[in-house]
């Protein structure tokens, strides 16, 4: 499954750049054509030109008929929870771009947020016609509720309140198998699941009364991750002497989104580092060694 980490985050930061520049230009009231087009434009070229590459990297050799593969019981989930991350972010670029270019409001929620799957699709039909894997259904269910996710907050509230966020550590494990969790930093970001975490941060001020004292730039966040993870099979881990196992935590965030300002350098990295959760103090569950304080948790 590592091939399609890389294969998502190179669409993610296919669609930030526009994203990002969308943010920091005030909205207009009436559809921008220009706009429209050089979203339309760029964004239809880059996709194409992903597509032909990806399928020339990574789908080179012998293909079979389509089918479908099986994934759900591998790696604790925690590759869906990464693409229910990615097709979050990726629906969420959509629909500021189409803001940005003056698309009515509803319309540009139903339309980009349809983003997320639009850009994963098309790898699940890839992976469809490979002999050693095949279309996972569990991660087309985790791209399609990524991308839900976007539009009901942005139907209901016109903001995001829940941003799904990513953090990483480095671990022991990645050691025991380089080739396949990483024997670099930058691979093992995207490879080694160990030290992954995936949230949810809620921004509670904005759920409370506008008189309220509640810090607005203060968020709560509950995460996800697993460890001891160096097979995707669990008997493969517990021969290497491993026990899989779940984690569940809890901690504080920044709202990064409320130090918006005037500044557009700036509105940028706040727009692209919202999507990554602020190193903070984390309680941790774990079925092995149950509740347990970090002081500073990435």
């Amino acid at each position: 499954m590592t091939r399609k980490l890389y294969r998502l985050l190179g669409l993610l930061l296919l669609v930030l750049p526009v994203a990002a520049r969308a943010q920091v230009q005030p909205d207009t009231s009436t559809l921008s054509k220009p706009r429209l087009i050089a979203v339309g434009a760029g964004f239809g070229a880059a996709y194409t030109a992903t597509l032909v590459s990806l399928n020339k990297a990574w789908y080179t050799g012998d293909r079979t008929d389509f089918h479908f593969f099986d994934d759900s019981h591998e790696w604790r989930n925690m590759d869906k929870a990464g693409h229910f991350w990615g097709a979050f972010q990726q629906s969420r670029v959509g629909i500021d771009m189409l803001r940005w270019a003056g698309v009515p409001e509803q319309k540009a929620i139903l339309y980009g947020g349809l983003t997320g799957i639009l850009l994963q699709t098309p790898i699940e039909i890839f992976d469809g016609y490979q002999p050693e894997y095949g279309a996972s259904v569990s991660d087309v269910l985790a791209n399609t509720a990524g991308a839900a996710a976007v539009v009901a907050q942005q139907l209901a509230w016109h903001d995001i309140r829940i941003m799904p966020k990513f953090s990483f550590h480095t671990t022991r494990y990645a050691a025991v198998r380089p080739n396949v969790l990483g024997s670099e930093l930058h691979e093992q970001i995207l490879k080694d699941y160990n030290g992954q975490t995936y949230w949810l941060s809620a921004d509670i001020g904005a759920f409370l009364k506008p008189e309220s004292k509640y810090p607005k730039w203060l968020s709560i966040a509950v995460g996800y991750g697993a460890e001891e993870m160096v097979y995707n099979h669990e008997p493969g881990n517990e021969a290497a002497g491993f026990q899989a196992h779940r984690q569940y935590y809890l901690s504080p965030d920044l709202n990064l989104m409320h130090f918006r300002g005037r500044s557009k350098v700036l509105n940028t990295a706040l727009y692209i580092l919202s999507m990554i959760k602020v190193p903070a103090p984390a309680l941790e569950y774990n079925r092995q060694g149950g509740l347990k304080l970090h002081p500073l948790y990435f």
